[in-house]
């Protein structure tokens, strides 16, 4: 189950303790955000982007949005998710848990700059009622990202 490979993975850093699990659901930034009693901005969502490679995962503030032409002038292409059943073959998560922890060998990772607005975030950590709280620089190691980029945009 996928939950197992975001806690094992976590468990390697000595750090499963803070994986949290709900007895709801959390699959959505609304039902993350009522999970944890937190805004819904500061749930750090994970979206899964078809590549000509394969795929990439953009985790983002859950009140952004891909801003398609930063997106392309950043990538060189169009944004395409990926479809439900394309995620958990290639990424190893299914849609509502898809993290950037204990996922498939070679996804790149980026982190979007509308999470810096937070000292804490909340991504899910493999299943659709689990989340961890990570600081900015947590994140940044523990999902191994590329880098810091700006693709998406903020509600007015």
């Amino acid at each position: 189950m996928s939950i197992e490979k975001g806690r094992a993975y976590f468990r390697s850093l000595g750090m499963e303790d803070r994986v949290m699990e709900f007895d709801v659901s959390s699959a959505t930034v609304e039902l993350a955000a009522e999970a944890l009693g937190v805004e819904g901005a500061r749930i750090a969502k994970t979206l899964s982007f078809k590549t000509d490679e394969g795929c990439m995962l953009i985790l983002a503030a859950g009140d952004a949005r891909i801003d398609n032409r930063k997106y392309k002038d950043k990538f060189h292409n169009k944004a395409k998710m990926l479809s439900a059943d394309e995620v958990l073959d290639m990424v190893g998560h299914p849609v509502g848990g898809v993290c950037p922890f204990g996922i498939n060998e070679g996804i790149p990772v980026y982190l979007d700059e509308s999470l810096k607005r937070f000292k804490t975030v909340f991504p899910a950590v493999g299943s659709a009622s689990s989340a961890i709280e990570l600081n900015l620089d947590e994140l940044f190691r523990f999902s191994k990202a590329a880098e810091w980029i700006d693709v998406c945009k903020l509600p007015e």
